[in-house]
């Protein structure tokens, strides 16, 4: 391939967010443009896939059209479309996949498949132009927690994962208790800031010594029971307490885990991606422990961190020059896993 430069169109519309954007050799955002359906969840305290099908295809369009005005690049420049085929809810996946299946056929471009948790993952080579593999990537979103040993641009091996609730999928949860309206992470994160992380002692769930895998499913009960017992007997108890122990639970098994699989596989670099890696306090502790261990931090803006077509079309951009081209057969796949096809 010559070294012309590389532009991908890129659709994401795996949830609740439809999203377009314009990459330009993968590390470089002409546009990023996001149409959020949050208000309308909220009001029945999570994600409804239905309407979320329905509001992609009122979105995706006009989605489309404002990220190639804003890039200022025409249809017609593009080099391939890019677009999430999996993980997701099916509803919402075939909205997006269709329209870039149409738009790389009326164009005659080629067409790009992307898995989702690569997309997130490759957030960080837009956040800094020079971060490279091989390093450790930490994913952690509503659906997913995953160690994964980034080799190279497409070669990952997932060290660890979640063997119940994903992290996010916990922080919704326990925020639901807690009477925090959707969505429960950034609700948790703010009410944690005025409560005592020592103030109640949940479990550290560790597993075994030498496995990097995750569970949460034991510290959402802890939380529900210590929040029910409460009720039950009459007693007052402090939601923001409750929130910062909650927290701080969750992330300091998160910052052991990945600090040390950086540490037993001699690497030095440190990836964050994901929803959950906006958490305010993951941040500062996930940055302290890596400043104590010598080991470089990457954590995407707060605008790749949930779901995006930047990071899409900058995994797409990977996935295109290595010969990653689909035909129109391609479908969605809702329970795609990390690595594969």
């Amino acid at each position: 391939m010559d070294n012309k430069d590389i532009i991908i169109l890129a659709v994401e519309s795996s949830c609740d967010e439809t999203a377009a954007a314009v990459v330009k050799n993968g590390r470089e955002v002409l546009s990023n443009v996001i149409s959020s359906q949050i208000a309308t969840h909220s009001l029945y305290g999570g994600v409804v896939p239905e309407i979320a099908s329905r509001q992609h295809i009122k979105a995706i369009d006009w989605v489309i059209d404002a990220a190639l005005d804003e890039a200022g690049v025409k249809k017609e420049d593009i080099d391939a479309v890019a677009v999430t085929y999996g993980p997701g809810l099916v509803g919402a996946l075939l909205v997006g996949l269709s329209e870039a299946k149409a738009l790389a056929f009326a164009l005659d471009k080629p067409l790009v498949p992307v898995h989702h948790i690569e997309g997130h993952i490759a957030a960080n080579y837009i956040q800094r132009k020079d971060w490279e593999p091989p390093f450790i990537c930490e994913v952690i979103s509503g659906g997913h927690t995953h160690i994964v040993h980034i080799k190279d641009y497409s070669d990952f091996e997932i060290l660890g994962h979640t063997r119940d609730d994903a992290a996010g999928e916990a922080y919704d949860k326990v925020a639901r208790v807690l009477g925090l309206p959707y969505p429960g992470g950034p609700r948790i994160d703010a009410l944690a800031k005025e409560g005592d992380p020592e103030a109640v002692l949940f479990p550290r769930v560790v597993l075994e010594s030498d496995t990097y895998d995750f569970s949460f499913s034991g510290l959402k009960s802890a939380v529900l029971n210590y929040v029910n017992k409460a009720e039950m007997k009459g007693e007052e108890y402090n939601r923001a307490d409750i929130a910062a122990s909650f927290q701080q639970a969750v992330v300091d098994v998160l910052v052991e885990k990945a600090v040390r699989a950086c540490n037993e596989r001699g690497l030095k670099k440190l990836a964050l991606a994901g929803g959950v890696s906006a958490n305010s306090h993951l941040r500062e502790e996930m940055l302290s422990a890596c400043n104590k261990e010598g080991i470089e931090l990457c954590v995407p803006d707060l605008v790749l961190c949930t779901d995006n077509a930047a990071m899409i079309g900058s995994a797409g951009y990977y996935e295109y020059i290595k010969g990653n081209i689909a035909d129109m057969s391609l479908n969605a796949y809702p329970g795609l896993k990390l690595g594969e096809r």
